[in-house]
């Protein structure tokens, strides 16, 4: 009988024991998960949408004598000088507008993610977009009396100047690092070519007057006019935040300063002939070239939506049962 008694005291003793170890706290090490797998890595292509804003919203128009066959017509010490005065204008050629557009890229993701600005992303993108943006502006200027002879008191010369610049298109080809702020959050810099079609335009009207013997009536005028159009290639450089907010959908704010250097072209050649008693019949007034000077520059501020085609990201791992 003891030896029964004692037999169930120990069999209970254990199973008590058993008991309050499994309600002691477990010693086993936390699960610690893996960081995520690089996902940025792959190609992409994307659209964009956005504006552009002139930095340089004046053209510059110069007027000066010119020496034709190497004689100097008569009366231009005074006319010319005039009439350089009135032909020598900044007309305001603001050309901002909206842009839209495409752009195919390639990132590498460094490492995995492991806390913000431990990982980095290199790559680089391509990007072309149609811009629709003209200005074009007039200036009127009027010289000084022309009160030497043979001009009467009063006497002047007046200049209408109307130009024009526009973009046609503007494309990038440019290299971008960033750095991970959380494992879809990117903060990027970029920089690299700019390339665009630019076009400039100029138109001048130059006349003299002779207020006593004409009143304010044109004696004589010509026009000249002259254009520039090419595709020009430059440099920019910029900042953007890029959002993967799908695991190959991401979505982009960009802006970026273009650099397209300036030109500068030969408008023609403006001047007056004298027709009345005033002056001689036939003879030039003044004989003055016209150069102008476009730069095309400006800031681009857009928004973009990139697919990932992800094709080096790891194959998913399959449960098994």
């Amino acid at each position: 009988m003891k030896k029964i008694l004692l037999s169930a005291t120990a069999l209970g003793l254990a199973l008590t024991a058993s008991a309050f170890a499994a309600d002691l706290p477990s010693r086993k090490a936390p699960v610690v998960l893996p960081p995520p797998p690089p996902i940025w890595t792959g190609f992409y292509v994307g659209v964009n949408v956005g504006g552009t804003v002139d930095a340089s919203t004046n053209t510059y128009v110069a007027n000066a004598p010119v020496n034709l066959n190497g004689a100097t017509p008569a009366f231009s010490s005074a006319a010319s000088a005039a009439a350089a005065a009135a032909g020598t204008a900044y007309p305001g050629t603001n050309n901002s507008g909206f842009i839209g557009g495409g752009q195919v890229g390639y990132n590498y993701q460094f490492g995995t993610y492991t806390g913000p600005g431990r990982s980095w992303v290199v790559g680089i993108e391509a990007d072309i977009q149609g811009v629709t943006a003209t200005g074009g502006g007039t200036s009127i200027l009027s010289a000084a009396s022309l009160a030497s002879p043979p001009f009467s008191p009063g006497s002047a010369v007046a200049g209408v100047t109307y130009a024009t610049k526009s973009l046609d298109y503007i494309g990038t080809v440019r290299g971008r690092i960033g750095a991970l702020i959380n494992p879809a959050l990117l903060v990027y810099v970029t920089g690299g070519l700019a390339y665009g079609g630019v076009n400039s335009s100029t138109s001048q009207f130059l006349a003299g007057t002779d207020a006593v013997n004409f009143g304010p009536l044109i004696t004589s005028a010509w026009t000249s006019s002259g254009s520039y159009s090419d595709t020009r290639t430059g440099w920019t450089a910029g900042a953007g935040l890029e959002w993967l907010f799908w695991p190959n959908w991401s979505a982009k704010l960009e802006y970026l300063y273009y650099d397209l250097g300036t030109v500068n072209y030969s408008s023609g050649v403006a001047g007056a002939f004298g027709t009345g008693a005033s002056t001689i019949p036939g003879q030039a007034l003044f004989l003055n070239g016209t150069w102008t000077t476009a730069r095309f520059d400006g800031h681009i501020f857009r928004a973009g939506l990139n697919y990932h085609f992800n094709w080096s990201a790891p194959a998913p791992v399959l449960a098994k049962f």
